[in-house]
């Protein structure tokens, strides 16, 4: 089922998650949701805030906008270190019609269960580690903007109030 996509202002987008104890046949279902909202509005990563679930869970396509069969599912993931630094333009299904350069880590490491219930540690870096690291930041409250220096935050705030009054709403473009 294809889920309502929650906007800049909307209060869930800024709360701290908690971490899922069990996975249940809901969260199995809501990453399911996820995974198709997430395909449908052309996005390459989601996180259950983003569909008004205050839960630990992410889910990104790994092929990066390519075969949609791909698709890794984070439950209560932590990045346990990071590595480098670069600079790319992001943006957010959350947040349409903002782009903006953000400077994050080249390579990360991260934990996490699957949708089994495994704990996996792996090792990314590049686009996978950004999206992840994009998803992460969601969970712990945290939008990409919040990641600009103060100037530009400020020079976004008017396209911001827009969005977060409903004046601008999500088109079908992709975000990162």
């Amino acid at each position: 089922m294809i889920r309502d996509i929650r906007l800049y202002g909307d209060p869930v987008l800024r709360r701290a998650v908690k971490p899922i104890s069990d996975i249940s046949e809901q969260v199995v279902r809501l990453a399911e949701d996820m995974a198709e909202t997430m395909f449908a509005r052309g996005g390459i990563g989601l996180a259950a805030p983003q569909v008004g679930e205050s839960v630990s869970l992410a889910v990104v396509d790994l092929s990066l906008r390519g075969n949609h069969g791909r698709t890794l599912i984070l439950v209560n993931p932590k990045v346990l270190g990071q590595e480098g630094e670069w600079v790319y333009e992001e943006g957010c299904l959350s947040i349409p019609e903002v782009r903006a350069d953000v400077v994050r880590p080249q390579k990360i490491v991260v934990r996490f269960l699957d949708i089994d219930g495994n704990s996996h540690e792996i090792e990314v870096e590049g686009m996978l580690a950004r999206v992840i690291l994009h998803e992460v930041d969601h969970l712990d409250g945290v939008l990409f903007v919040d990641h600009l220096p103060f100037l530009k935050r400020q020079l976004l705030k008017p396209k911001l109030l827009r969005i977060a009054k409903g004046d601008i709403s999500l088109k079908d473009d992709r975000p990162l």
